[in-house]
């Protein structure tokens, strides 16, 4: 089952697999999920949730603490690695980015961004 970020966030659902399978996905509270882990069906089958490709930038900057910062300080969820972090495409992010003199690059790949301390697995979900 391939599923970008945002449909890999849910609680109750009506999915098809990449098979044509279809299946009832109820958990008892919403749940942030990974690419590996699956849906085991009532006949004992496991359905592997895979993370969809889909639009993000690639962000770089010598200093990418700072880069880093100024994404967090705006709540968006980003992948990050050592030279560079990922977010989801949005053309003001992109603008204030690269105002900031990071280098931003449009990528097309699966986007399984860094868990919030209170979001267990997402960025939100706390209070200020």
């Amino acid at each position: 089952m391939t599923l970008d970020y945002e449909a890999r966030f849910l609680r109750r659902k009506r999915l098809v697999s990449d098979g044509g399978e279809p299946f009832l996905v109820e958990l008892a509270e919403t749940q942030s999920l990974n690419q590996g882990e699956g849906f085991r069906l009532d006949d004992g089958r496991i359905i592997a949730v895979m993370a969809a490709a889909e639009p993000l930038l690639a962000v770089r900057h010598g200093n990418l603490a700072r880069i880093a910062w100024h994404v967090g300080n705006r709540h968006t969820p980003c992948q990050i690695a050592d030279d560079h972090i990922l977010i989801r495409e949005d053309k003001v992010l992109q603008a204030m980015l690269e105002g900031l003199g990071a280098s931003v690059t449009q990528v097309t790949a699966p986007f399984t961004p860094e868990g919030g301390a209170y979001g267990h697995g997402r960025t939100h979900g706390h209070e200020h």
